[in-house]
């Protein structure tokens, strides 16, 4: 799973001397208006709720559709399977909507509903008791050259990730030095702006470090040190297990991922051997399902719907072998919409998922993909994000997936995150991905970022929709999100800006994606209100 703390990483991007602030231009080229200044802490925490119209934020309108459109109104229940890293099901704001196999008697040792997996009571977890994996590029690499195009690629993906991975810890160790150096000057642990104005020094390499610091401080607060420590356990993880070709965290499970056959794996925690490293999921299982109204953490999407846990994605890229029985998993146990945020660049068995996927298809199963994390352009044959509907850029092969793109909260040219991948054929429409708040694991709380909490957004819009117009099949579900979404702004930046010093250049808004659209939940289920009476 391609994961990034991108706020870690714009920290980091902050903290660097020789690069200049990247202010991106906010234009307006529609009537809407965009938000001056900055958000406020409640308008933050449910900003992907809010309406673009009325507060001037490009949420999904879900506050409103809940007020005038749903109000005295009664769905069904709607099951959303969360392929993920684990969900932590005890949580205060979750444990309510966590969805319960009836046909399963818990802690009996006896697979009672007969469907090949023992006491999976609130999902299944396919990892068993593994947490940390390598890249699919570094797998195909320790295989060795077998004159491929694929190796030949994955070894330059490689080479290229690691070196980067390399400067990084560099970076890393460099700013661990520079806050120690600072606290052994002052001769305390934790301080403040003021302390550090306060040094006077000759010392070059002290000046130099209360420069950095203070950088620091004004960019990320009292949490800088947070950050840094944050940023420099996925730096760590990628050298120590991500690229690391020694690594096999397949061992700790114990199955052959080459053989599609061998089902019988895994265990019932579906928030895996640690639950703090069920972070990712339990943030997404939030934005869809956490509860609304209760006046605890944030609110979900979604009210009526009960989160089946399905836990496939370890800290690395996930193995074709498990997101294919996932998806069957999640497909075979009554789940109408999947939630998968996940991705990677390689898929040597990908036609395992894409036979999945089709399933799910013939099963009316909708699934929501994100579109992934790298700023690139998913049309192009180097830079795929698997799983996709359409391998060869030319002809969907299934009708239920939809692929989502990250927003931040900032109405404009800028409106699509910089991290977010985009594409004119394989992304379908974007949804709010930056800094959005919602649980983790132990009865916390916190803000996350990435195409990874896009998805989940458009997940809950699409249960919203199954669960008060059921008739509605998944490829129409489908086509109501992209329809009725709010249209991009004629031009938009897309990816990162590769020269800080200029203004990044806008494009066409129909080279982001096949609909040029932002999912608006008011909007779909208006469409699905009229569309149910066709």
């Amino acid at each position: 799973m391609k994961k990034i703390n991108l706020t870690s990483l714009a920290l980091l991007v902050a903290l660097s001397l020789s690069l200049s602030a990247n202010a991106q231009t906010v234009a307006n080229t529609t009537n809407y208006t965009a938000k001056k200044g900055e958000l406020s802490e409640p308008q933050l925490q449910r900003w992907s709720h809010l309406d673009l119209a009325k507060d001037s934020i490009p949420g999904m309108s879900v506050d409103k559709a809940y007020a005038e459109l749903l109000k005295g109104k009664k769905g069904v229940k709607v099951i959303v399977g969360v392929v993920d890293s684990g969900v932590d099901i005890d949580h205060e704001d979750l444990k309510s909507v966590v969805w319960t196999n009836k046909k399963e008697v818990a802690g009996n040792g006896i697979d009672d509903d007969k469907n090949g997996f023992v006491d999976d009571v609130h999902g299944w977890n396919f990892l068993g008791d593994a947490g940390h994996e390598t890249l699919e590029m570094t797998r195909i690499v320790k295989k060795g050259d077998d004159g491929s195009v694929t190796y030949k690629s994955a070894l330059a993906a490689y080479d290229k990730k690691y070196n980067k991975a390399m400067q990084d810890k560099q970076q890393v160790d460099f700013l661990i030095a520079t806050d120690k150096a600072i606290q052994k000057h002052l001769n305390k642990e934790n301080y403040t702006i003021e302390d550090l104005n306060a040094i006077v020094t000759t010392d070059p390499d002290l000046t130099k470090s209360k420069m950095i610091m203070t950088r620091i401080l004004t960019n990320a607060g009292p949490t800088f040190r947070t950050e840094i420590e944050d940023y420099g356990k996925y730096v760590y993880d990628q050298l120590n297990y991500n690229l690391n070709k020694e690594f096999d965290g397949r061992k700790i499970v114990g199955d052959n991922p080459e053989d599609i056959k061998n089902t019988k794996y895994g265990n019932n925690t579906v928030y895996g051997p640690d639950k703090e490293e069920a972070l990712h999921g339990t943030h997404v299982a939030g934005i869809i399902a956490q509860v609304r109204g209760n006046n605890i953490g944030g609110d979900g999407v979604a009210d009526n719907v009960e989160i089946m846990a399905v836990r496939a994605v370890p800290d690395g890229d996930e193995y074709d072998k498990d997101i294919a029985l996932a998806i069957r998993y999640a497909v075979d146990n009554g789940a109408k919409v999947i939630n998968g945020s996940f991705g990677k660049s390689y898929s040597p068995h990908k036609q395992w998922v894409f036979d999945a996927i089709k399933y799910a298809e013939k099963k009316d199963v909708l699934f929501v993909h994100a579109a992934g994390n790298d700023g690139d352009n998913i049309d192009l044959e180097d830079k795929k994000n698997f799983p996709n509907d359409a391998d060869d850029n030319t002809k969907e092969f299934a009708s239920n997936v939809l692929t989502v793109g990250a927003l931040n909260n900032k109405y404009g040219e800028g409106v699509i995150a910089s991290f977010s991948n985009y594409g004119s054929f394989n992304v379908d429409v974007f949804a709010p991905g930056d800094e959005i708040y919602a649980t983790i694991p132990n009865n916390k709380y916190k803000y996350l970022q990435g195409t990874s909490m896009a998805a989940p957004n458009a997940a809950g819009v699409a249960a919203l929709i199954r669960s008060y117009y059921p008739k509605l099949s998944a490829k129409q579900v489908k086509q109501i999100i992209m329809e009725s979404g709010t249209a991009l702004p004629a031009k938009v930046v897309l990816g990162e800006n590769p020269n800080p010093n200029q203004e990044p250049v806008a494009v066409s808004s129909t080279e982001s994606s096949k609909s040029a659209k932002m999912v608006n939940a008011y909007n779909a289920l208006l469409l699905a209100e009229k569309m149910s009476k066709k």
